[in-house]
């Protein structure tokens, strides 16, 4: 088996893709991500409270966002700031953001996770270190 590259992986998370074989269909709709990949069988959630990382990369996108929004504002309008017009576009923009976000902050977060977090734990071991093929849920593996 080949290894992914860790800017692939985060890559492939960014595109709403497995981090694992790069394949899409991962949502049944929008805000619904499936169990586990329809074609490698990764399961996505691997414990209770994970997908905190993907609350915070939603938070730190809509933040930026903000932030970017908030100085182009001030930029163009300076000495005279419009109070309310640019309240007018910052607060839906902080409600659009995180919405549009949500999905791709969910791979984004698996695919940070696989490719740097779990290297960092010395007992864990990813799959393709113990010699399992991947293969989809419920299936015999090699």
């Amino acid at each position: 088996m080949t290894t992914v590259s860790r800017g692939r992986m985060v890559w492939w998370g960014a595109t709403k893709r497995c981090a694992r074989c790069g394949s899409g269909h991962l949502f049944r709709r929008y805000f619904t991500m499936v169990d586990d990949c329809p074609r490698c069988g990764l399961h996505f959630e691997r414990e209770q409270g994970y997908w905190a990382g993907a609350l915070a990369i939603n938070i730190g996108l809509a933040g930026a966002t903000f932030v970017v929004a908030f100085v182009v504002a001030l930029v163009l309008t300076v000495p005279d700031v419009p109070v309310v017009p640019v309240l007018a576009i910052l607060v839906p923009l902080m409600i659009i953001v995180p919405t549009l976000g949500y999905p791709f902050s969910k791979t984004i977060w698996v695919a940070v996770d696989r490719a740097f977090l779990q290297h960092l734990d010395r007992h864990e071991q990813l799959d393709e270190q113990i010699g399992r093929r991947p293969t989809p849920r419920g299936r015999p593996g090699a």
